[in-house]
């Protein structure tokens, strides 16, 4: 389910034109994208799963690669470095809420104090892409606060296009494109099908009712939570794996384990 919350994190911090502008201007997003997205979930895996000084040294490498970047608005002329405040916290805030919306819509079993107690700790990965965890949504009220507040900067423009069109159609060998059909638009349909109402009004294209919404995510996670362990986890990520011989033969992944 953590590949349906991130490609609903993509759609949504694609519709805040400045943010993702700097995205777009800065990396080789049309010609590697998949290797955009694999070092953005590695990323996401080495600081959730690896050891804090792993996740320092992503994070003091993420800093740096930003401090270097800037992209210029094509209206007005004005360049501005793609580590401002504002735009990193947005990153972060679109990210943090589609896994936690995700995942709860799916069924997991998350109480309220648990929730609040995701977003509260995941700003020490706020603070490991530069913000300071003073400023960062600290509960799920701060967060739909957030969000509140800037949805009056968000909009639909041509990068946010080019984001939409990639995910409806990524750019794949020949030999795939009956995989793309068959999985890849699933998964992002889904996504795009679990954004807030907002978003769907500034894609332009109708959302299916929420309930409909709702049962398709929870059908979801119920079908791939029930796959057996063993095969679940036959071939994880090198970071979880890392993961698990340092906490031991016990420590592995379990679909309803919350610590």
């Amino acid at each position: 389910m953590m590949w349906v919350a991130g490609v609903r994190a993509l759609y949504l911090q694609a519709l805040h034109p400045r943010a993702v502008r700097g995205v777009l201007q800065n990396s080789d997003f049309r010609r590697d994208a998949w290797g955009w997205l694999m070092r953005t979930a590695n990323f996401v895996g080495t600081t959730t799963y690896g050891t804090t000084e792993a996740a320092e040294k992503a994070g003091a490498r993420v800093r740096k690669i930003h401090r270097m970047l800037s992209a210029t608005d094509p209206d007005t002329g004005e360049t501005y470095g793609v580590d401002e405040p504002e735009l990193l916290l947005w990153v972060h805030c679109a990210e943090i809420d589609s896994y936690l919306h995700v995942l709860r819509r799916s069924g997991y079993p998350l109480t309220d104090p648990q929730a609040d107690r995701y977003i509260a700790e995941h700003r020490v990965s706020g603070r490991l892409v530069g913000l300071d965890p003073d400023t960062v949504p600290a509960d799920r009220a701060g967060m739909e606060a957030y969000f509140e507040k800037v949805r009056p900067e968000l909009a639909v423009g041509p990068e946010a296009r080019e984001v939409d069109d990639f995910l409806r159609r990524p750019p794949i060998h020949p030999l795939l494109i009956p995989a793309r059909e068959g999985l890849w638009r699933r998964v992002a349909r889904l996504a795009y099908a679990s954004l807030p109402p907002y978003a769907h009004e500034l894609y332009g294209r109708p959302a299916p009712r929420a309930a409909v919404v709702t049962r398709r995510l929870r059908v979801t996670g119920t079908l791939l939570r029930s796959v057996p362990a063993r095969l679940r986890w036959q071939l994880p990520p090198k970071h979880i794996l890392r993961a698990m011989d340092r906490l031991g033969p016990e420590a592995r992944p379990a679909p309803y384990k919350v610590g």
